[in-house]
């Protein structure tokens, strides 16, 4: 029987608010758009980046055990506030709380990510559609190392074009998210998601062929584990968290859309598997193809990706120009993908408040977050350039922007989300959302709802703590 508490709630949700009607058309769709919010251009850069300097295997082996212990049970809490309130993330935090306390802002979260998330890295998805451009007319063919760097240097800090290939990426995605959830959301998910993965087999097939790819494999599969540290602990965790974008409502905003019939457990698990499967097989592009080319190392960082690839590239099929040109254009192609897909969930995130709170059109809606997110890009834009001396706190706007978003949104919003499905919301709501109103068997609930409860949030001090460097005083190996 339902306790009163939950029949109040659930009393006061249908006071407070209306149901979408506008969902996910099919659980494959759903599963592709989550994914898509999931897989970024964080899988491509960071995880190979955070692989490469914490020992490689071992440090894939503890990301794996974090993603199951932390990542799919916040990812699943989301979900379970998302699908529950089934309306925009706002209203969605009002009747699960009925109303009580401060809940209710919890809301507003997601439209101040949204801003800060998609205009600095629109910026960052505007060089990969410019370098996707370049390798496609075969323009880093011929060129040294030192013009690589010098290339990407000028091109970041111009005052006009780095501006004009973000507005690029801000306008297909703002075009995706005004067609709606179906015909643009979940479509574009359905063609791009594909698409990405095509890229990726590709490049896989093409790296493994490489002269160092038996390096590059042994440095991925072969755990080294007198090379953990605690830091190699803390790293693997938070690229568990972050690499599922958790803590931004991304996920929750794109649960309001699920069908009652998708199994969250189950859903969260394929959710995790895809996004670290395009970690992995980045790894198996990259580490072949780095330690085919004498002297590079695999922990660059972005840099990586727009100095030293296209150098790698060009070198290790400099005997076969049209395996170099494919390469290339293939590669920035994936990045693109990568980039478009975790924007429109960013997107989507500001513009659902405007459309269910404000009663704005969808179309108007995105139109009027993208064009705020223009303005804020072009300041982050510049931050490379013109606006370089401009600081808060002694960082540039881009910096300040990430430093948000990464060090404070991302983990406060999920410690909060926990507490809140852990402590505040009503256990039997949320065995309720877990069990499909009990028509699946959920065997490991418990466990969930134990990690939820306990372990996640001690993972997420852990991680907000290491994020602020007060673990410093532990090396890396």
């Amino acid at each position: 029987m339902k306790s009163v508490r939950s029949v109040v709630n659930n009393a006061n949700a249908k006071m407070i608010t209306t149901k979408i009607t506008a969902g996910f058309a099919s659980k494959v769709g759903a599963i592709l758009a989550v994914a898509g919010s999931a897989v970024g251009l964080g899988n491509v850069w960071r995880f190979p980046t955070e692989t490469g300097s914490n020992g490689g295997a071992a440090f894939i082996l503890i990301y794996v055990l974090f993603m199951l212990i932390l990542g799919v049970p916040v990812m699943v809490t989301e979900f379970v506030i998302g699908r529950h309130g089934h309306k925009d993330v706002t209203h969605s935090f009002l009747s699960l709380s009925g109303g009580r306390g401060g809940w209710r802002w919890m809301g507003l979260l997601p439209v101040v990510a949204g801003f800060l998330v998609l205009s600095y890295y629109s910026v960052v998805a505007g060089w990969t559609l410019y370098y996707a451009f370049e390798a496609g007319l075969n323009g880093f063919a011929g060129k040294d190392a030192a013009q690589y760097a010098a290339d990407f240097a000028a091109f970041s800090s111009h005052p006009v074009w780095p501006s004009v290939w973000m507005a690029l990426t801000v306008t297909m995605t703002c075009a995706i998210v005004a067609l709606g959830v179906r015909r643009g959301i979940e479509r574009g998910a359905k063609i791009m998601m594909p698409l990405l993965f095509l890229f990726i087999v590709v490049l896989v097939c093409c790296s493994l062929t490489l002269p160092g790819a038996d390096r590059g494999l042994t440095f991925l599969f072969r755990p080294d584990f007198s090379k953990v540290t605690g830091q190699t602990v803390l790293s693997a965790m938070g690229q568990a968290f972050f690499s599922l974008s958790v803590g931004l409502c991304c996920l929750c905003t794109y649960a309001c859309y699920f069908r009652k019939d998708v199994d969250l457990m189950k859903d969260g698990l394929k959710v995790a598997t895809i996004d670290t499967l395009v970690a992995l097989l980045s790894g198996l592009i990259i580490f072949p193809a780095v330690y085919s080319v004498p002297g590079l190392q695999p922990d660059a960082g972005p840099s990586l990706v727009f100095i030293t690839l296209p150098n790698v590239f060009q070198q290790v099929f400099s005997g076969v120009p049209l395996l170099a040109y494919i390469f290339s254009l293939f590669f920035y192609l994936l990045l693109v993908m990568a980039a478009l897909t975790s924007s429109i969930s960013m997107l989507e995130m500001a513009a659902a408040y405007f459309h269910e709170e404000w009663r704005v059109s969808r179309p108007k809606s995105a139109v009027g977050v993208s064009l705020v997110c223009l303005l804020l890009g072009t300041a982050c834009s510049l931050s490379f350039g013109l606006l370089a001396e401009v600081k808060v706190f002694d960082m540039t706007i881009f910096d300040l922007f990430d430093f948000l978003v990464a060090k404070f949104l991302m983990p406060v919003g999920s410690l909060l989300m926990c507490l809140f499905v852990g402590w505040v919301v009503d256990k039997e709501i949320v065995r309720q959302e877990i069990t499909n109103q009990g028509t699946l068997r959920s065997p490991f609930y418990s466990l969930w709802f134990f990690l939820v409860r306990y372990v996640a949030p001690l993972c997420i001090l852990l991680i907000f703590a290491n994020e602020l460097g007060l673990f410093g005083f532990i090396q890396k190996p």
